[in-house]
């Protein structure tokens, strides 16, 4: 049996399970998820190259749902993110009673063979 000290029994554990979405969001940025996008005027922006896609667009490779935890009501879902023009990263957005319906919409337009699960870093757990 090999004993770990408490110090590398957090380190193993935050690696593992991502207690928060900016947890998460650096280790895909590690895989080379770097962009972030943004909504507006109806369309997804990536914020590096101001690039704007449409749902058609938008390829989701992993999702992640949160819950606050000093407020259940405080929801957020952080996408991960794959545009037609090849670039990767995440947009986190709120769901539930703080969505932004527009956005909520815009999600929701997304072909279904354009959502996958394929590089979800829990999926593998």
């Amino acid at each position: 049996m090999i004993l770990l000290g408490k110090t590398s029994i957090q380190k193993y554990t935050m690696e593992k399970y991502a207690k928060n979405e900016k947890d998460l969001i650096r280790r895909y940025e590690k895989m080379g998820y770097d962009h972030l996008y943004r909504f507006q005027d109806g369309a997804l922006v990536d914020t590096n190259t101001n690039e704007k896609f449409s749902p058609e667009d938008i390829l989701i490779v992993a999702e992640h749902r949160y819950e606050g935890m000093s407020n259940p009501s405080d929801l957020s879902i952080l996408y991960i993110i794959e545009s037609r023009s090849g670039n990767k990263g995440s947009m986190l957005a709120g769901y539930g009673p703080s969505a932004n319906l527009e956005l909520a919409e815009f999600f929701k337009e997304i072909p279904e063979e354009n959502i996958s699960n394929k590089v979800n870093i829990n999926a593998e757990e």
